[in-house]
């Protein structure tokens, strides 16, 4: 039964592995905005030395594993579900025997493990060899953001799911989406830590699920907060 979705996994590593191309523009692209934000951050924390428990080494892990991240867990829909909604396409999607929910998220991991090993590991190793980098002192972190990684990969779909989904009930869906992606980078600390946050702001913001997608594997992988208190026993 779980034969077909583990082809799907594959089906979605080799959609991504044709377009090569496009995602060594993106990793340009993401490179060359990561020297823009570890910049003015760095400078922010130059500044005092450290901004929040942040120190250089940390700042840059941030900015680079943030970098990488966003293509890895794909924070903004592509809005592909919601035009076959709109367009009635779904209605063969819902008729195939298979469980749509799950076949899409299948070739959502398969889409990420490409992400990990073109647009994560690259971004990483640029920051480490250029700039001072913050590696995890546990080996114990490492598998705690493969996993912390994994499951925001997994949320980040169920969110995109959703959003997609809207399209049953609305004329368009793209206000929706577009107001999300608007939010998301904010609320899920890839614009700034969610530390440089005021605590009441930042004790609302976890109460939603955005800091998973993005501030808690980063956290896990520089030991941070609650990842450093679990590692500690």
């Amino acid at each position: 039964m779980l034969r077909p979705y583990f082809r799907l996994v594959r089906a979605g590593y080799r959609r991504q592995s044709i377009y090569l191309a496009a995602s060594l523009a993106g990793l340009f692209t993401n490179t060359v905005f990561g020297l823009l934000r570890v910049a003015v951050l760095l400078a922010v924390v130059g500044q005092t030395g450290s901004a929040a428990g942040y120190d250089a080494a940390t700042t840059s892990a941030f900015v680079w594993l943030g970098q990488g991240l966003l293509a890895v867990v794909l924070l903004w829909p592509d809005r592909e579900l919601a035009t076959r909604v709109r367009t009635g396409d779904i209605a063969i999607d819902l008729a195939r025997p298979w469980n749509l929910q799950g076949a899409l998220l299948a070739q959502d991991l398969g889409r990420a493990g490409h992400a990990v090993l073109v647009r994560l590991a690259p971004p990483i190793a640029f920051g480490a060899l250029v700039l001072p980098f913050r590696w995890p002192e546990s080996p114990w972190s490492l598998v705690l953001f493969t996993v912390s990684t994994a499951l925001a990969v997994v949320l980040s779909f169920a969110l995109r799911f959703l959003l997609d989904l809207a399209a049953f009930w609305l004329l368009d869906a793209r206000g929706v989406a577009a107001v999300y992606g608007a939010v998301s980078g904010v609320l899920c600390g890839l614009t700034v830590p969610l530390a440089f946050f005021p605590d009441a702001v930042r004790t609302a913001v976890y109460a939603t699920p955005f800091p998973a997608l993005m501030q808690t594997p980063i956290d896990v992988f520089t030991e941070r907060g609650a990842a450093a208190a679990l590692l500690a026993h």
